[in-house]
Protein backbone atom coordinates (compact mmCIF):
# COMPACT_ATOMS: atom_id res chain seq x y z
CA UNK A 1 0.00 0.00 0.00
CA UNK A 2 1.00 3.85 -0.48
CA UNK A 3 1.12 4.79 3.53
CA UNK A 4 -0.65 8.41 3.82
CA UNK A 5 1.70 11.28 2.42
CA UNK A 6 3.79 9.20 0.78
CA UNK A 7 1.80 9.10 -3.17
CA UNK A 8 5.10 11.84 -3.92
CA UNK A 9 7.84 9.07 -3.16
CA UNK A 10 6.22 6.71 -5.41
CA UNK A 11 8.56 5.20 -8.02
CA UNK A 12 7.80 2.40 -10.83
CA UNK A 13 10.04 0.30 -12.50
CA UNK A 14 10.42 2.87 -15.55
CA UNK A 15 11.09 5.75 -12.50
CA UNK A 16 13.63 3.21 -10.79
CA UNK A 17 15.44 2.68 -14.12
CA UNK A 18 15.54 6.22 -14.89
CA UNK A 19 17.38 6.55 -11.26
CA UNK A 20 19.89 4.12 -12.14
CA UNK A 21 20.16 5.75 -15.93
CA UNK A 22 19.55 2.13 -17.60
CA UNK A 23 17.06 1.27 -19.92
CA UNK A 24 13.56 -0.28 -18.62
CA UNK A 25 14.35 -3.89 -20.08
CA UNK A 26 17.72 -3.72 -18.68
CA UNK A 27 16.25 -3.52 -15.36
CA UNK A 28 13.73 -5.80 -16.02
CA UNK A 29 16.33 -8.63 -17.18
CA UNK A 30 18.79 -8.11 -14.48
CA UNK A 31 16.09 -7.50 -11.85
CA UNK A 32 17.95 -5.59 -9.50
CA UNK A 33 15.26 -5.09 -6.94
CA UNK A 34 15.38 -9.14 -6.37
CA UNK A 35 18.61 -8.64 -4.87
CA UNK A 36 19.06 -9.46 -0.95
CA UNK A 37 18.67 -5.99 1.47
CA UNK A 38 16.72 -4.09 -1.58
CA UNK A 39 13.69 -2.17 -0.30
CA UNK A 40 10.72 -4.21 -1.02
CA UNK A 41 7.70 -3.21 -3.16
CA UNK A 42 4.91 -1.23 -1.47
CA UNK A 43 2.48 -2.59 -3.57
CA UNK A 44 0.32 -5.60 -2.70
CA UNK A 45 2.44 -9.25 -3.35
CA UNK A 46 -0.08 -9.71 -6.48
CA UNK A 47 -0.18 -6.77 -8.10
CA UNK A 48 0.70 -6.50 -11.86
CA UNK A 49 3.14 -3.66 -11.41
CA UNK A 50 5.29 -2.98 -8.57
CA UNK A 51 5.71 0.12 -6.67
CA UNK A 52 8.68 1.30 -4.37
CA UNK A 53 9.09 4.22 -2.05
CA UNK A 54 11.93 6.24 -4.03
CA UNK A 55 13.20 7.41 -0.56
CA UNK A 56 14.02 3.90 -0.01
CA UNK A 57 15.34 2.75 -2.67
CA UNK A 58 18.20 6.27 -2.98
CA UNK A 59 19.25 5.07 -0.16
CA UNK A 60 19.56 1.30 -0.79
CA UNK A 61 21.69 2.59 -3.83
CA UNK A 62 23.67 5.10 -2.25
CA UNK A 63 24.72 2.34 0.36
CA UNK A 64 23.02 4.75 3.14
CA UNK A 65 20.52 3.05 5.69
CA UNK A 66 17.03 2.60 4.84
CA UNK A 67 14.16 5.04 5.63
CA UNK A 68 11.25 2.82 7.47
CA UNK A 69 7.94 3.48 6.35
CA UNK A 70 4.63 4.18 8.61
CA UNK A 71 3.59 1.13 10.07
CA UNK A 72 0.32 2.23 11.48
CA UNK A 73 -2.63 2.38 9.78
CA UNK A 74 -4.41 5.71 8.46
CA UNK A 75 -7.43 6.68 7.01
CA UNK A 76 -5.35 8.37 4.07
CA UNK A 77 -3.39 5.51 3.17
CA UNK A 78 -4.04 4.04 -0.02
CA UNK A 79 -4.70 0.33 -0.95
CA UNK A 80 -4.75 -1.28 -4.05
CA UNK A 81 -7.36 -4.11 -5.56
CA UNK A 82 -5.89 -6.63 -3.37
CA UNK A 83 -5.51 -4.66 -0.56
CA UNK A 84 -9.32 -3.41 -0.99
CA UNK A 85 -10.25 -6.63 -1.41
CA UNK A 86 -8.52 -7.99 1.44
CA UNK A 87 -10.63 -5.15 3.91
CA UNK A 88 -13.57 -5.88 2.52
CA UNK A 89 -12.97 -9.67 2.80
CA UNK A 90 -13.71 -10.47 -0.62
CA UNK A 91 -11.63 -12.02 -3.38
CA UNK A 92 -9.92 -9.42 -5.99
CA UNK A 93 -11.71 -10.40 -9.01
CA UNK A 94 -14.90 -9.34 -6.46
CA UNK A 95 -13.81 -6.13 -6.02
CA UNK A 96 -13.96 -5.62 -10.16
CA UNK A 97 -17.74 -5.44 -9.51
CA UNK A 98 -17.58 -3.20 -6.11
CA UNK A 99 -15.24 -0.47 -7.76
CA UNK A 100 -17.72 0.44 -10.03
CA UNK A 101 -19.99 1.81 -7.04
CA UNK A 102 -20.24 5.51 -7.43
CA UNK A 103 -18.40 6.15 -4.31
CA UNK A 104 -15.81 3.93 -4.94
CA UNK A 105 -15.54 5.32 -9.23
CA UNK A 106 -15.28 9.00 -7.43
CA UNK A 107 -12.69 8.06 -5.07
CA UNK A 108 -10.30 5.86 -7.46
CA UNK A 109 -6.48 7.10 -7.29
CA UNK A 110 -4.41 6.36 -10.80
CA UNK A 111 -0.58 5.47 -9.62
CA UNK A 112 0.90 7.21 -11.38
CA UNK A 113 -1.32 9.70 -12.95
CA UNK A 114 -2.81 9.03 -16.07
CA UNK A 115 -4.44 6.11 -18.36
CA UNK A 116 -1.83 3.46 -17.24
CA UNK A 117 -1.40 3.68 -13.52
CA UNK A 118 -2.72 1.17 -11.19
CA UNK A 119 -5.73 1.95 -8.90
CA UNK A 120 -6.22 2.93 -5.75
CA UNK A 121 -8.51 3.98 -3.09
CA UNK A 122 -8.01 5.79 -0.16
CA UNK A 123 -8.72 3.26 2.83
CA UNK A 124 -11.46 5.65 4.53
CA UNK A 125 -13.48 5.19 1.35
CA UNK A 126 -13.32 1.55 1.90
CA UNK A 127 -14.53 1.33 5.05
CA UNK A 128 -17.19 3.85 4.59
CA UNK A 129 -17.92 1.33 1.94
CA UNK A 130 -17.92 -1.52 4.00
CA UNK A 131 -20.06 -0.18 6.80
CA UNK A 132 -22.46 1.13 4.62
CA UNK A 133 -23.38 -2.05 2.94
CA UNK A 134 -26.49 -4.27 3.77
CA UNK A 135 -26.39 -7.85 5.63
CA UNK A 136 -26.94 -10.73 3.30
CA UNK A 137 -30.25 -11.65 2.41
CA UNK A 138 -31.24 -8.36 3.81
CA UNK A 139 -35.40 -8.01 2.34
CA UNK A 140 -35.98 -11.63 3.74
CA UNK A 141 -36.53 -13.07 0.01
CA UNK A 142 -38.07 -11.91 -2.77
CA UNK A 143 -42.03 -11.94 -2.69
CA UNK A 144 -44.06 -14.03 -5.52
CA UNK A 145 -44.84 -12.06 -8.35
CA UNK A 146 -42.63 -9.26 -7.12
CA UNK A 147 -40.02 -7.16 -9.09
CA UNK A 148 -35.96 -7.20 -7.35
CA UNK A 149 -36.04 -5.00 -4.28
CA UNK A 150 -32.51 -3.98 -3.76
CA UNK A 151 -31.26 -1.67 -5.81
CA UNK A 152 -29.87 -2.20 -8.94
CA UNK A 153 -26.29 -0.80 -8.19
CA UNK A 154 -26.25 -3.48 -5.85
CA UNK A 155 -26.83 -6.47 -7.49
CA UNK A 156 -23.83 -7.71 -8.62
CA UNK A 157 -22.00 -7.21 -5.64
CA UNK A 158 -24.60 -8.83 -4.15
CA UNK A 159 -24.37 -12.12 -6.22
CA UNK A 160 -20.74 -11.76 -6.23
CA UNK A 161 -20.87 -12.56 -2.27
CA UNK A 162 -23.07 -15.80 -3.03
CA UNK A 163 -20.86 -16.58 -5.79
CA UNK A 164 -17.30 -16.48 -3.30
CA UNK A 165 -19.28 -18.93 -1.06
CA UNK A 166 -20.31 -21.50 -3.88
CA UNK A 167 -18.94 -21.55 -7.29
CA UNK A 168 -21.82 -23.77 -8.14
CA UNK A 169 -25.08 -21.46 -6.45
CA UNK A 170 -27.95 -21.29 -8.76
CA UNK A 171 -29.42 -19.27 -9.79
CA UNK A 172 -33.08 -19.89 -7.63
CA UNK A 173 -30.63 -19.82 -4.71
CA UNK A 174 -29.47 -16.19 -5.89
CA UNK A 175 -32.69 -15.22 -6.68
CA UNK A 176 -34.40 -16.52 -3.44
CA UNK A 177 -31.58 -15.36 -1.03
CA UNK A 178 -31.15 -11.55 -2.36
CA UNK A 179 -34.93 -10.76 -3.46
CA UNK A 180 -34.43 -10.57 -7.15
CA UNK A 181 -36.24 -12.29 -10.19
CA UNK A 182 -34.72 -15.38 -11.57
CA UNK A 183 -34.70 -14.51 -14.65
CA UNK A 184 -33.02 -12.56 -16.49
CA UNK A 185 -31.65 -10.86 -13.33
CA UNK A 186 -30.33 -13.57 -11.55
CA UNK A 187 -29.45 -15.23 -14.55
CA UNK A 188 -28.03 -12.49 -16.12
CA UNK A 189 -25.38 -11.33 -13.17
CA UNK A 190 -24.73 -15.25 -12.40
CA UNK A 191 -23.34 -15.45 -16.42
CA UNK A 192 -21.92 -11.66 -16.20
CA UNK A 193 -19.87 -12.29 -12.80
CA UNK A 194 -18.76 -16.05 -13.64
CA UNK A 195 -17.65 -14.33 -17.69
CA UNK A 196 -15.54 -11.75 -15.82
CA UNK A 197 -14.04 -13.82 -13.38
CA UNK A 198 -13.16 -16.06 -16.29
CA UNK A 199 -11.74 -13.37 -18.38
CA UNK A 200 -9.51 -12.37 -15.00
CA UNK A 201 -8.11 -16.09 -14.70
CA UNK A 202 -7.28 -15.86 -18.87
CA UNK A 203 -5.28 -12.47 -18.36
CA UNK A 204 -2.95 -14.26 -15.49
CA UNK A 205 -2.90 -17.89 -17.39
CA UNK A 206 -1.97 -16.72 -20.71
CA UNK A 207 -3.14 -19.80 -22.92
CA UNK A 208 -5.74 -20.93 -20.52
CA UNK A 209 -9.02 -22.28 -23.05
CA UNK A 210 -11.69 -20.38 -21.25
CA UNK A 211 -13.84 -23.86 -20.85
CA UNK A 212 -10.92 -24.73 -19.10
CA UNK A 213 -11.30 -21.57 -17.08
CA UNK A 214 -14.68 -22.07 -15.89
CA UNK A 215 -13.52 -25.80 -14.75
CA UNK A 216 -10.54 -24.56 -12.56
CA UNK A 217 -13.41 -21.89 -11.62
CA UNK A 218 -15.48 -24.69 -10.32
CA UNK A 219 -18.65 -23.57 -12.39
CA UNK A 220 -21.08 -26.22 -13.61
CA UNK A 221 -21.63 -27.50 -16.34
CA UNK A 222 -24.76 -26.20 -17.46
CA UNK A 223 -23.19 -22.90 -16.98
CA UNK A 224 -20.16 -22.43 -19.05
CA UNK A 225 -22.35 -21.65 -22.50
CA UNK A 226 -23.32 -18.32 -21.24
CA UNK A 227 -20.32 -17.40 -19.09
CA UNK A 228 -17.71 -18.58 -21.68
CA UNK A 229 -19.72 -15.94 -24.21
CA UNK A 230 -19.74 -13.28 -21.30
CA UNK A 231 -15.88 -13.54 -21.24
CA UNK A 232 -15.19 -13.76 -25.03
CA UNK A 233 -16.78 -10.36 -24.72
CA UNK A 234 -14.81 -8.99 -21.98
CA UNK A 235 -11.76 -10.06 -23.53
CA UNK A 236 -12.58 -8.05 -26.65
CA UNK A 237 -14.06 -4.94 -24.21
CA UNK A 238 -10.64 -5.19 -22.35
CA UNK A 239 -8.26 -5.01 -25.39
CA UNK A 240 -10.66 -2.32 -26.58
CA UNK A 241 -10.50 -0.18 -23.28
CA UNK A 242 -6.92 1.16 -23.27
CA UNK A 243 -7.63 2.97 -26.78
CA UNK A 244 -10.50 4.55 -25.86
CA UNK A 245 -9.05 5.75 -22.33
CA UNK A 246 -6.29 7.06 -24.33
CA UNK A 247 -8.87 8.84 -26.46
CA UNK A 248 -11.09 10.34 -23.53
CA UNK A 249 -7.88 11.72 -21.72
CA UNK A 250 -6.98 13.72 -25.10
CA UNK A 251 -10.92 14.77 -25.01
CA UNK A 252 -10.75 16.03 -21.65
CA UNK A 253 -7.02 17.53 -22.09
CA UNK A 254 -8.86 19.65 -25.03
CA UNK A 255 -11.30 20.71 -22.12
CA UNK A 256 -14.19 19.46 -24.26
CA UNK A 257 -14.95 16.07 -21.94
CA UNK A 258 -15.24 15.35 -18.24
CA UNK A 259 -12.43 13.44 -16.99
CA UNK A 260 -13.57 10.10 -16.30
CA UNK A 261 -12.62 6.48 -16.45
CA UNK A 262 -14.40 4.86 -19.28
CA UNK A 263 -16.74 2.42 -18.54
CA UNK A 264 -17.58 -0.79 -21.57
CA UNK A 265 -20.75 -2.07 -22.29
CA UNK A 266 -21.74 -5.63 -23.48
CA UNK A 267 -23.87 -5.37 -26.34
CA UNK A 268 -26.31 -7.78 -27.70
CA UNK A 269 -24.92 -9.89 -30.42
CA UNK A 270 -21.06 -9.58 -28.58
CA UNK A 271 -20.28 -5.45 -29.78
CA UNK A 272 -19.37 -3.83 -26.69
CA UNK A 273 -19.84 0.13 -26.75
CA UNK A 274 -18.76 3.19 -24.40
CA UNK A 275 -19.52 6.42 -23.85
CA UNK A 276 -17.67 9.69 -23.15
CA UNK A 277 -19.65 12.68 -22.05
CA UNK A 278 -18.37 16.08 -23.10
CA UNK A 279 -19.12 19.77 -22.08
CA UNK A 280 -22.19 21.67 -22.53
CA UNK A 281 -21.00 23.25 -25.78
CA UNK A 282 -20.26 20.06 -27.57
CA UNK A 283 -22.76 17.60 -28.20
CA UNK A 284 -24.10 15.32 -25.07
CA UNK A 285 -21.57 12.72 -25.18
CA UNK A 286 -19.09 10.56 -27.89
CA UNK A 287 -20.18 7.10 -27.96
CA UNK A 288 -18.00 4.13 -29.20
CA UNK A 289 -19.25 1.07 -30.90
CA UNK A 290 -17.07 -1.87 -31.69
CA UNK A 291 -19.44 -2.01 -35.10
CA UNK A 292 -19.83 1.52 -36.09
CA UNK A 293 -16.62 3.60 -34.58
CA UNK A 294 -16.93 6.65 -32.36
CA UNK A 295 -20.77 9.30 -33.45
CA UNK A 296 -22.33 11.72 -31.06
CA UNK A 297 -25.01 11.38 -29.16
CA UNK A 298 -28.04 13.67 -27.72
CA UNK A 299 -28.54 11.79 -24.44
CA UNK A 300 -26.18 12.67 -21.20
CA UNK A 301 -28.46 10.01 -18.95
CA UNK A 302 -28.40 6.85 -21.59
CA UNK A 303 -25.70 8.51 -24.54
CA UNK A 304 -25.40 4.48 -25.45
CA UNK A 305 -29.13 4.40 -26.06
CA UNK A 306 -30.63 0.41 -26.77
CA UNK A 307 -29.27 -1.94 -29.29
CA UNK A 308 -31.42 -2.45 -32.05
CA UNK A 309 -28.84 -3.99 -34.15
CA UNK A 310 -28.43 -1.29 -36.56
CA UNK A 311 -26.53 2.21 -36.92
CA UNK A 312 -28.43 4.83 -34.84
CA UNK A 313 -29.39 7.67 -36.70
CA UNK A 314 -31.64 11.19 -36.36
CA UNK A 315 -31.30 14.41 -35.20
CA UNK A 316 -27.88 15.53 -33.42
CA UNK A 317 -26.06 12.37 -34.46
CA UNK A 318 -22.72 12.43 -36.69
CA UNK A 319 -20.91 9.19 -36.99
CA UNK A 320 -16.60 10.68 -36.87
CA UNK A 321 -12.95 9.66 -38.25
CA UNK A 322 -12.19 7.67 -40.90
CA UNK A 323 -12.38 3.92 -39.44
CA UNK A 324 -13.36 2.18 -36.06
CA UNK A 325 -10.15 3.54 -33.77
CA UNK A 326 -9.62 7.38 -35.64
CA UNK A 327 -6.37 8.95 -33.99
CA UNK A 328 -7.59 10.67 -30.76
CA UNK A 329 -6.96 14.16 -32.55
CA UNK A 330 -8.85 13.22 -35.55
CA UNK A 331 -12.18 12.51 -33.50
CA UNK A 332 -11.43 15.86 -31.22
CA UNK A 333 -11.31 18.03 -35.01
CA UNK A 334 -14.42 16.35 -35.80
CA UNK A 335 -16.27 17.22 -32.54
CA UNK A 336 -14.77 20.81 -32.70
CA UNK A 337 -16.43 21.24 -35.76
CA UNK A 338 -19.83 20.79 -36.92
CA UNK A 339 -19.28 20.16 -40.65
CA UNK A 340 -17.44 17.25 -40.17
CA UNK A 341 -19.57 13.59 -39.73
CA UNK A 342 -21.67 11.59 -41.77
CA UNK A 343 -25.44 10.57 -40.74
CA UNK A 344 -24.35 7.04 -41.19
CA UNK A 345 -21.01 5.04 -40.52
CA UNK A 346 -18.66 5.12 -43.58
CA UNK A 347 -18.73 1.87 -45.39
CA UNK A 348 -16.66 -1.12 -44.06
CA UNK A 349 -17.23 0.27 -40.83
Amino acid sequence: MIRAGRLQHVQTMSDLADALGKKLTTIRNQKPYAAEGHPAPISSPDARNQLWDAEQTAAYYAGEPIPELPQVDDDEDLLDRHEAAELLGIAPVTWNTYKKDPDLAAAVVLVPAGPKGTEHWPRRVIRAYKDSRPGRGAGGGRREGSGDMIPRDEILPRIAELLDADPAVTVETVSDTLGITKFPTAQSGLATLRGRRIADLVREQPGLDLKDAALQLGYPAITHRAAVAFAERELRARDDQPYLQHTADVLAAAGIAQQAQVEMRQLDGGAVAAAVLLDTDQPAAAVWDSRYGWRTSTSRRHPIGKDTGTPPEGEGIRYLGSGLRPDPEELLAALRDARKGTKRPHAGH
